[in-house]
């Protein structure tokens, strides 16, 4: 799995002209899902994109989590981080996973975000959304489990 997290001061997500998600202070979650992804994946990749300390101390180090700062998080289902540039000038997305997969672990990651104290604003999986934010920063982070869950620094 694969997240974009951006800190914000705020973000929206609108469905048809209507804001069907918004949040102040906290993360915006862009969620992409891979053809391999699992549950096992999907919870560490919540754990650990809850978790990061990227809120800025009394002294202006990143140093606070989401909890510190009593943060919110938007997620929004984004199949086009698997999308794959090395040919040509359009993107092929055939390593995203099919939407049956993408679509069960985006509601799973909704659970877990649920799960751990955080209720998720959010998107609507294949819906064509507008997302808007103010970043904080910025601070955008990329995550990806084939690269943290690999890691012999892993935690």
């Amino acid at each position: 799995m694969r997240a974009v997290l951006t800190r914000v001061k705020s973000a929206s997500v609108e469905i048809g002209g209507e804001t069907v998600g918004q949040i102040g202070q906290g993360f915006l979650i862009l969620l992409g899902v891979g053809p391999e992804d699992t549950e096992e994946k999907c919870r560490y990749l919540c754990e650990k994109a809850l978790g990061l300390r990227v809120f800025e101390d009394e002294n202006g180090k990143m140093n606070k989590s989401l909890a510190d700062v009593g943060g919110q998080v938007l997620v929004v289902s984004q199949f086009t981080l698997y999308g794959n540039c090395r040919k040509g000038r359009r993107p092929s997305f055939t390593d995203a996973a099919d939407p049956e997969l993408g679509n069960r672990l985006y509601e799973k990651f909704l659970a877990y975000c649920e799960e751990l104290g955080y209720p998720p604003q959010h998107g609507q999986f294949g819906a064509d959304m507008k997302v808007a934010s103010i970043n904080d920063g910025p601070v955008t982070l990329i995550l990806d489990t084939d690269q943290l869950m690999d890691s012999p620094r892993r935690g």
